[in-house]
């Protein structure tokens, strides 16, 4: 949860809009699971060749379920801007106790960031003028990045235990997705001159791929 030790107005309201994403999110994953349990996505036809309803599905199960994680998308992405809005001002709040001006980073998810790792997080040392390695590109709606709050243009600093100081090649980010399924990854991002701390779990989904979302290398 949000990692300031204030009380006010903001706070709370942030925490309660941090438990409206969860109950969002626990409801993709069971509507997720309805279309898994028919092996069916998103896209694919309702009909068979001859324009019937397809026999080896739950057709009114999985049109609803698609209608749903639609809905609870457009819910969730509302939810992220305010929650992302919240978080300021739980910082503007908590700045005059510690007799300290603004910085230029912000925070997401609950993680405080000034540019610098907190104990017991997995996010190394990352100076404001360090460049991002990686971009983000697309992301899938209700895809795992999508959940995590990841943004296309988003610029990656860090992914795990990959990082400006030791990234090579964008088949690191890849091992690092392959060997933490179901295991949640710590990833800084810079949006808008803010560094975002950021946490993705990656795991199957409703489409291909772990993450849903594409990540490249950082142009020079």
């Amino acid at each position: 949860m949000v990692g300031y030790n204030s009380n006010g107005p903001a706070r709370d309201r942030v925490l309660r809009l941090m438990d409206e994403k969860d109950r969002i999110e626990s409801e993709i994953r069971e509507q997720n699971a309805v279309l898994e349990s028919n092996n069916i996505g998103m896209h694919e036809p309702l009909v068979d060749d001859q324009g019937f309803p397809r026999n080896d599905i739950d057709v009114y199960k999985v049109r609803h379920a698609r209608h749903r994680i639609i809905c609870l998308q457009n819910d969730h992405k509302a939810l992220m801007k305010h929650i992302e809005q919240g978080l300021a001002e739980v910082h503007s709040e908590f700045l005059p106790y510690q007799g300290t001006s603004q910085p230029t980073t912000s925070q997401t998810n609950g993680h405080k960031m000034n540019g610098t790792r907190s104990s017991g997080d997995d996010v190394m040392s990352i100076g404001e003028n360090d460049q991002g390695f990686a971009v983000v590109t697309f992301v899938h709606n209700g895809s795992p990045a999508d959940l995590a709050g990841l943004c296309e243009q988003d610029e990656v600093l860090q992914f795990g235990s990959v990082s400006p100081h030791n990234f090579s090649d964008i088949t690191q980010v890849h091992d690092v997705v392959a060997h933490s399924v179901g295991q949640n990854v710590r990833l800084l991002v810079r949006r808008n001159n803010n560094i975002l701390n950021l946490t993705v779990t990656p795991r199957p989904w409703a489409q291909p791929g772990l993450l849903g979302c594409q990540i490249v290398r950082r142009a020079n």
